[in-house]
């Protein structure tokens, strides 16, 4: 069940719920209907013992606390409101990254070997290697011996991707710009996984490697991107190679406070020429 049809569901119970605060229509014609549903964190536990410290761990987490409960059930506005989340998190992962967006950020499109969703998400080798059309395509067309190659991929959250890259992307080339850092042309894969930044380094011959990807959704956002990174990958690199920077949104890691990080982090790897647990044990 995608996000418009829970939307429509929700409007339709908060009418008839009279939840005025909840929701408010916006407009309707020819029964399409936009609405706002206004997130606000309250203490519904009836007669709680503590309000007040209830209030302040709701301050801090984007857990579901202090909701109260109707018998063995969750309120109805609570409810409403998991059921949006959820269905943002699927919208997330399934709808993907609009060719308006792509435009707007100039950015190549190359593809993983991953023909569909279901088979990016049943088969992880897919999403790890170019198609050979994209292969030869990088071959021929991406510039050489750079120091940095940056990697943008949906992942699980094409969501996250369109949230955050238009901030982030610019932030982290004007960091690498400021310190002297050549840079290739940053591309956006579709349907890719973290690994298959070691086969576009092979290819272009870069000192680091950084894919910016969509994390997989949860309740709390379906908005959050990682950066993986990686100084000189091989057919011996091992994940604690990797080093990534997770939990960049609005609600986390801003992605222009990630993008300048991220352009300070690489610096690092560069003159250090290692990454992951071996850079952390340098510190």
């Amino acid at each position: 069940m995608d996000i418009q049809t829970i939307v429509k569901q929700v409007l339709e119970a908060l009418e008839k719920e009279h939840a005025s605060s909840a929701a408010s229509v916006i407009s309707v014609k020819d029964t399409v209907r936009s609405i706002i549903f206004e997130k606000e964190k309250t203490v519904n536990v009836e007669n709680p013992v503590d309000p007040e410290q209830i209030a302040k761990a709701q301050l801090i987490t984007p857990a579901r606390i202090g909701i109260g409960r109707t018998g063995t059930r969750m309120k109805t506005r609570e409810y409403l409101d998991f059921r949006i989340d959820h269905a943002a998190a699927q919208d997330a992962v399934f709808k993907g990254v609009s060719e308006e967006f792509i435009r707007k950020m100039n950015l190549p499109v190359l593809h993983s070997k991953a023909q569909s969703m279901d088979e990016y998400l049943m088969n992880l080798d897919c999403g790890r290697a170019l198609d050979e059309v994209s292969r030869k395509w990088a071959e021929e067309n991406l510039p050489k011996n750079k120091q940095v190659q940056i990697i943008v991929s949906d992942g699980l959250s094409s969501t996250g991707i369109e949230a955050n890259i238009t901030d982030l992307l610019p932030a982290l080339i004007q960091g690498l710009k400021v310190k002297n850092i050549s840079i290739g042309d940053p591309v956006f894969i579709n349907r890719s996984r973290v690994w298959i930044h070691d086969e576009v380094a092979a290819i272009v011959n870069c000192d680091v490697v950084i894919s910016l990807i969509g994390e997989r959704p949860g309740l709390a956002t379906s908005k959050s991107i990682s950066a993986y990174l990686i100084y000189r990958p091989n057919k011996d690199t091992v994940e604690a190679d990797r080093t990534v920077i997770s939990n960049i949104h609005d609600g986390g890691i801003p992605p222009v406070e990630a993008g300048a990080y991220l352009a300070d982090l690489i610096e690092d790897v560069l003159n250090n020429k290692v990454s992951g647990v071996k850079l952390a044990q340098l510190k």
